[in-house]
């Protein structure tokens, strides 16, 4: 091949590069899929997320809740240890199975025997047989799998085998935090493509992320730095807070030792949602419910 032909080889890639990456409005919005709730199951949370929608014949812009996440979205659920980050994962995962949904369970943290006898106690405390839901929910153990724990590229290829395979809809990841908890310098690059492995397979997505006790309990920022924050769709954030002075019990109106646990939404860009922090609790029989703002309370 001749200089001059190697030359307009190069220009004619060039130009497919650029006019694949240069995407029309009109046509993108025609493609686009709509967004809708998915109920999560855990009680005072699914109408704190909104769209907005027009009437037609007053012209009047109305919140309409969406009774659940965005279809479609990644959120980024993160929190100190013991601010039910596992229970919220466990409980999204047992609604979309009773649905009749297939759920894919990454687990990164505990092996495979030990995630899915947690999942069968808490589908009886939500009050569903487990035997008739089990099939629905396709574990993924990267727990005892260092292959697929180490290697993203593995990870996801055994991810894509099972989305394929049993027409999964929803992915949880619990936690990508033991993705990279090596290597914390490579964790944007790693939930970057996680992120993108998601929004190519149109999954509805959960990633736990674990929070150092040393950063602001109700920012997003976790192990890894903001690197899931900021690209992820949405963030949820878990606190709790140990009543250890007289000021802090006569504010929460608890008694000294008690905890008070918090929930608040940090940002979503598929809907609009409440952006107020929330008081929070973990029911006796192990289920999360969201309760009323701090602000009506104290």
């Amino acid at each position: 091949m001749t200089n001059e032909e190697t030359k307009k080889t190069q220009n004619n890639y060039e130009e497919l590069i650029h006019k694949e990456s240069i995407l029309v409005g009109a046509k993108i919005v025609k493609e686009a899929k709509e967004i809708y709730g998915i109920p999560t199951g855990i009680e005072g949370l699914d109408d704190l997320f909104y769209t907005i929608k027009v009437d037609e014949e007053t012209g009047e812009v109305k919140k309409v809740s969406l009774k659940g996440i965005p279809a479609y979205s990644v959120f980024n659920l993160t929190g100190t240890n013991d601010t039910g980050k596992t229970i919220f994962a466990e409980q999204f995962t047992i609604t979309q199975a009773k649905r009749g949904q297939k759920v894919a369970y990454i687990t990164v943290e505990s092996p495979a025997n030990f995630v899915i006898s947690s999942l069968k106690y808490r589908s009886y405390a939500m009050g569903y047989k487990f035997e008739e839901i089990e099939d629905n929910i396709i574990l993924i153990d990267a727990a005892s799998n260092s292959a697929i724990r180490e290697n993203i590229p593995e990870l996801l290829a055994t991810l894509a085998y099972a989305i394929k395979t049993y027409n999964i809809k929803f992915t949880v990841i619990d936690s990508i935090t033991g993705l990279f908890e090596s290597k914390e310098v490579m964790a944007r690059t790693i939930v970057r493509k996680l992120f993108n492995f998601m929004k190519k397979w149109y999954q509805t997505a959960i990633f736990i992320s674990q929070k150092r006790n040393s950063h602001e309990d109700l920012t997003a920022e976790a192990a890894g730095g903001y690197a899931v924050g900021h690209i992820v769709d949405g963030s949820i954030v878990l606190a709790k807070e140990l009543i250890s002075s007289q000021y802090m019990a006569r504010t929460y109106k608890k008694k000294l030792g008690e905890v008070v646990r918090l929930f608040r939404i940090d940002g979503c860009r598929l809907s609009g949602h409440d952006t107020r922090t929330h008081f929070m609790e973990i029911t006796d029989t192990g289920l999360i419910r969201i309760l009323k703002p701090i602000s009506e309370e104290l």
